[in-house]
């Protein structure tokens, strides 16, 4: 069975991932044919053109969703065909994941997808930095987390903010 494991989760964040903005300017790993296949060979994929348009557009569909910017149903055409089949062995019941012709690693990181929104509801997101495209898993115990990274864009917009308060103070100190 394709078993959703804590690899498959961080697949999928790395997957969201590939399109940060550097230095000002939105990226997209997966557009770029050379880091495109060193990013799926690093994660032991397969590398070969249709591989690559798989996982893009497997990632802009979860964007989309975790985005609330698509209904999760638009995930759908990623199973079709996928069913689960049982067997019964001396542990008892097995479910096997018969995956027909479907992509492999759609269905992976759909399931991962799947997985953490039962697991861990409402806690895959975009971080709340607007000039940011990255995504993070808050694993948090308040569920507060909102940035993809303190370093960069938490004290960015904290900084921001002050200076916000600080500029609408003007003189009156």
């Amino acid at each position: 069975m394709l078993n959703v494991v804590i690899r498959d989760v961080d697949l999928l964040v790395d997957l969201l991932n590939t399109t940060p903005v550097v230095d000002g300017v939105p990226t997209d790993v997966l557009r770029d044919r050379h880091k495109a296949t060193r990013w799926l060979g690093e994660r032991d994929l397969p590398r070969s053109p249709a591989a690559v348009a798989s996982a893009r557009r497997v990632r802009d569909a979860i964007a989309r969703v975790v985005r609330d910017e698509e209904p999760a149903r638009t995930l759908e055409p990623f199973l079709e065909g996928v069913s689960q089949i049982p067997s019964v062995g001396d542990d008892g019941v097995r479910w096997e994941l018969d995956t027909g012709s479907a992509d492999p690693f759609g269905i992976r990181c759909v399931l991962a997808w799947a997985h953490l929104r039962e697991t861990l509801p409402g806690r895959l997101r975009p971080c709340a930095n607007d000039d940011c495209r990255l995504f993070l898993v808050d694993h948090s115990r308040a569920n507060s987390r909102r940035w993809c990274s303190m370093a960069a864009c938490g004290n960015r917009l904290k900084a921001r903010r002050h200076h916000r308060r600080a500029t609408n103070r003007g003189g009156d100190d």
